[in-house]
Order: C-alpha cells, then structure tokens, then sequence
C-alpha cells in the first residue's frame, strides 16, 4: 500500500497526535498523549521517506534542502492542519519530523500564565525573555503591531485587535539578522524573535 503524506496527516490528526516520524528503515511513527507508536509494521525505504517529503516541498526548498541536507518549513492542508516541517538526513536518507499545529489561538485565560506576564507585556517598552523547552508553549504564549521572525511560521495570527506582520528566513528574508533590523523600521509595539540560529 502506498503512502501518502496528507493522508497520514488526516490520520494524525483524527487520532489526536502532536508529532509524525519518517524514517528509513522504520514504519511511520506517531506520537499521541506523549508516547511514541508505530501506525502499521511495514519500514520505510529511502525511497519511501523521500517521496513523502518532497510531496510536501516546492522547488525552492528541494533545492534548499539538497543543499544542505536539512531544512524547516511548514505544510498546511486546507480545513485539516498546518504543520511544522523539519527535515534532515539519517544514515545517508532523508528524515522528517511533522508537529501538528493548532489553527486555534488560545487566549490569555487558557494560557494559564500568571498575572505578572500580563502586566509585563502591557508595558510601554522593554525586553522580555521566553524561553523553555521544545513544546513548552513559547509561540503559543504570544498570541499593538506583532512582528514575528519564525522559520518556519508556526500560527497565523488574524488582524482583529492587533496588525501582525510575519516573515520566514528564505522566503520573505535573507536572514533573522536582516529581518530585525527591518522590523525596527516597521512601527512595532512588539518584536518576536522565534529563533537565534544566525
């Protein structure tokens, strides 16, 4: 039976998981309430997990990716999910690492943050540091003029109380460097640096 990657994206969905695994030599794996399971027990070819991947890819990653043999970006399936996209090369095949986004905006009250977060992005000017562990919930948490530096995007905002500006290192800058300094020069209330790679 052949695979293909937005049927495994509905499937993923529909079984209320966060993550996919394409690997060679394993069989798709899907992580659900944070444990980790095979959807089938047939492996992967290198073959397999490459048709896979570039099904979600335009020309410029594949070139992107072929390059430098990993690559971040985001994949949506319209009325299902977007997703975030990592891929890189495992034993000399492609691999790849899908996370589920919400399309769903949390507010302040479902973020359960304590009070002092508020008062502090209420504040006319300063720095303010998110940090924390890979899905602890810092893109979630900023949900005045927003201007996002991701690679890749992982929400997008809508223009109701607040303008968002979002932009993605390859396609809308050459850098997270050249996108801050731009950013600056765009009439922000708030700077959201989403990655320090560069």
């Amino acid at each position: 039976m052949e695979l293909m990657i937005e049927d495994l994206m509905q499937q993923l969905v529909e079984m209320g998981g966060s993550d996919m695994h394409i690997q060679s030599g394993a069989p798709v794996y899907f992580r659900i309430s944070g444990k980790l399971a095979p959807i089938n027990e047939e492996s992967l070819t290198p073959q397999d997990c490459q048709k896979l991947i570039f099904s979600m890819l335009n020309n410029t990653q594949r070139k992107e990716l072929e390059q430098n043999w990993e690559l971040d970006c985001s994949y949506g399936v319209k009325g299902l999910a977007r997703f975030r996209v990592n891929v890189y090369k495992e034993r000399g095949a492609y691999a790849a690492c899908l996370r589920a986004l919400s399309s769903k905006i949390p507010n302040f009250e479902q973020l359960n943050l304590p009070v002092v977060v508020r008062e502090l992005s209420e504040r006319p000017r300063g720095l303010i540091l998110v940090t924390g562990q890979t899905g602890s919930g810092k893109t979630t948490t900023f949900s005045g003029n927003f201007r996002l530096n991701e690679d890749p995007i992982e929400y997008v905002f809508t223009n109701i109380k607040s303008l968002f500006s979002s932009t993605t290192k390859g396609e809308d800058t050459k850098s997270f460097a050249n996108a801050l300094r731009a950013a600056l020069r765009e009439d922000p209330d708030i700077i959201l640096v989403g990655e320090m790679r560069d």
